[in-house]
């Protein structure tokens, strides 16, 4: 199968070449174009504009894997239109190719976070109604309602009138093409730590962590379920539709924390300290400007459970090859080892 993977050389689309690359011939799109084991040729971004047609100038492509974007800043110091730009933009110019391409399948890779920033009641589905914050959820989902106006997507309800679905379907293509809109809650992996940094920078310097009192729970994505994610869509007949991804166990901080002291050989500092005088504390940072504000301290002990069950249920799997904490475990390790 010919693959064409764009952002192919960042840390998601490096572990994609090292899973994908015996069985597939692979090439790339990106801003960068080093040579990379495992890739054919990375093209630019030039290459697939309307003006740069017909398309036989370039490989016939059986499968496009969507990963180039602008990752979610969580210092907000990026400019807001330059998700627009990037993470929609871009979206829509390799969407137009994949339509008028020769490749059956598009996986395009958004975010939970175009879903919602905080998940009301015990778990996030693809059901949900999308109701993003700030500019990086929001430029994704704007991506992926381009993709559903230009696409027949499977109607999420089964009561809805027929002629209210026939008026939604004008102007979409139905072709014997499948697409894929992934979207994964916190990736990490061997030589990314993702948005355990932080996290891990207070573990490895044995400073307590002060939020023990707090049961919260969050979802995890392994770099090796993801490749094991892709490989089923790529090799698998699956169903057009909106798949989101994650590990199969939700941890609490306190527990991952433990698996970060594990994988260092450390003893874990978990103080339990007041639900109530944090609370306080936070409020009057607030007040003050601290680093520990509300806000923050929600985002540290907030629930964050995204349900993996549609995607497994269209591979035909019960369980994701590797557990939560053995991913985790292979990570922090990863930095063990080159630190």
């Amino acid at each position: 199968m010919n693959i064409l993977i764009s952002g192919i050389h960042g840390f998601i689309g490096s572990n994609f070449i090292g899973a994908l690359k015996d069985k597939h011939t692979l090439y790339g799109l990106d801003i960068v174009f080093p040579a990379k084991d495992g890739v054919v040729n990375t093209f630019s971004w030039r290459d697939i504009e309307p003006t740069s047609f017909p398309f036989q100038a370039l490989p016939q492509f059986d499968a496009i894997i969507h990963l180039a974007g602008k990752a979610h800043d969580t210092k907000n110091q990026s400019v807001a239109q330059s998700y627009f730009d990037i993470n929609t933009g871009l979206t829509q110019k390799i969407f137009d190719f994949f339509l008028e391409s020769s490749a059956k399948k598009f996986i395009f890779f958004s975010s939970v976070k175009a879903a919602a920033d905080s998940v009301v009641g015990n778990v996030l589905t693809e059901d949900v109604i999308p109701t993003p914050v700030g500019p990086y959820g929001e430029s994704k989902i704007k991506a992926e309602e381009y993709i559903k106006e230009h696409f027949m997507f499977p109607t999420a309800s089964i009561d809805e009138d027929q002629s209210l679905r026939l008026g939604k379907d004008k102007g979409r293509t139905a072709m014997n093409k499948q697409v894929y809109i992934l979207r994964p809650c916190m990736i990490h992996g061997p030589g990314n730590k993702g948005n355990l940094n932080l996290l891990y920078n207070v573990v490895k310097k044995g400073i307590p962590w002060p939020l023990g009192d707090f049961d919260n729970r969050r979802s995890f994505t392994s770099i090796d379920n993801l490749c094991y994610v892709i490989e089923g869509l790529l090799n698998q007949d699956v169903p057009t539709g909106i798949y989101h991804m994650g590990d199969d166990e939700a941890l609490s901080t306190n527990e991952l924390i433990g698996i970060m002291c594990e994988a260092m050989g450390k003893k874990p500092h978990i103080w339990k300290m007041n639900k109530g005088l944090m609370e306080g504390c936070a409020g009057l940072g607030t007040l003050l400007h601290l680093p520990l504000n509300t806000e923050r301290l929600r985002k540290l002990t907030e629930n964050y459970v995204v349900s993996n069950a549609k995607i497994k249920a269209a591979l035909g799997i019960d369980k994701m090859p590797v557990t939560a904490k053995e991913g985790l475990m292979k990570t922090i390790r990863s930095f063990e080892e080159t630190k």
